[in-house]
C-alpha cells in the first residue's frame, strides 16, 4: 500500500528539484493517480495494446517502469508464448519498491507473463530484439539532446511489427491552448485534494527535471529515429499517449 500524498503541503523556504527518491516512491502511486488525468486508463490500455502486438520469442520493455504499474497490466493481459517482461529504472527506490509489488502480483494472480527489474540508465542499456517498448511518461525525464538517440536505439531493436508505446505531457504551440489545458490540470488536482501551495512548490520542484514536447515534436522526433506510422491513440487535457509503429 502507498502512503497519501503530502510532500508539498508543507511550505518550503526554498523548493528542490524534484527527485524520485524514498519518499516519492512512498506515495507515488497516489501521487500519479491525483496528478495525471486519465493514468488508470493508460495503465490499463498499455497492457491490452502491448498484448496484440506482443511477440513470441521477444522481450517486452518497460523502460523507466517507476513502481512497475504497466510491467503489472503487461504481465496480466500479454499471451504470447516465451514473451517475457524487463522493466529498467534508474531511481534504486524505485526499483525496490517495483520489485516488491511484481512480487506481490506473483502471489496473486496465476499465468502471469514472466518479469525481470533491472537498475539501469535506459540511455546507456543495450537492449534485445523486442516487440513492444513502454516509455510511459518516462521521456520527458531525459534530457532532451538524448531523446532521439534513445528513440533510434529502441527503434534498431523492435523487430519487424514492433511498436514504442510513448505517453507524454504535452506542451501547446498556440498559447490559448496552453493556457487552457494547463488551467483544467490544475482544476483537476484541486478536484483530488491538491492545495494551491502544493500544486505550487510541485511545479517549482518539477520544472527543470520534467521537460516536455509538443505533440508536432513527438511525432517528428519517432519519424527520425526510423519509426514509420506514430498516432496519438489517447488524450485527456494536456497529457497523451502514443503509439509508434516500426518500418
Amino acid at each position: 500500500m502507498s502512503d497519501i500524498d503530502n510532500l508539498f503541503a508543507t511550505p518550503q523556504p526554498q523548493v528542490a528539484d524534484f527527485v524520485f527518491d524514498h519518499h516519492v516512491a512512498r506515495v507515488f502511486p497516489d501521487m500519479i493517480k491525483r496528478s495525471v488525468p486519465g493514468y488508470p486508463t493508460i495503465v490499463e490500455s498499455i497492457g491490452l495494446i502491448a498484448a496484440h502486438y506482443a511477440q513470441a520469442d521477444t522481450l517486452v520493455y518497460d523502460l523507466g517502469c517507476s513502481l512497475g504499474a504497466a510491467s503489472q497490466s503487461i504481465r496480466r493481459q500479454v499471451k504470447a508464448s516465451n514473451c517475457k517482461v524487463h522493466a529498467i529504472d534508474s531511481a534504486e527506490a524505485m526499483v525496490e519498491r517495483c520489485r516488491e509489488y511484481l512480487q506481490a502480483q506473483d502471489a496473486m494472480f496465476q499465468e502471469l507473463a514472466p518479469a525481470e527489474v533491472s537498475l539501469a540508465d535506459i540511455t546507456e542499456i543495450d537492449l534485445a530484439p523486442c516487440s513492444v517498448v513502454v516509455l510511459n511518461f518516462t521521456l520527458q525525464f531525459i534530457t532532451p539532446d538524448r531523446r532521439l538517440a534513445l528513440l533510434q536505439r529502441i527503434r534498431n531493436a523492435l523487430v519487424p511489427g514492433g511498436i514504442l508505446i510513448l505517453s507524454e505531457k504535452l506542451l501547446f504551440s498556440d498559447a490559448a491552448t496552453q493556457s487552457s489545458l494547463e488551467s483544467l490540470h490544475y482544476a483537476f488536482k484541486r478536484a483530488n485534494g491538491y492545495s494551491d501551495l502544493e500544486i505550487a512548490q510541485k511545479r517549482a520542484a518539477i520544472e527543470n527535471v520534467m521537460l516536455p514536447d509538443t505533440l508536432e515534436t513527438h511525432i517528428e522526433r519517432l519519424h527520425a529515429a526510423g519509426f514509420g506510422h506514430a498516432h496519438t491513440w489517447f488524450q485527456c487535457l494536456n497529457f497523451c499517449s502514443m503509439i509508434a509503429h516500426a518500418r
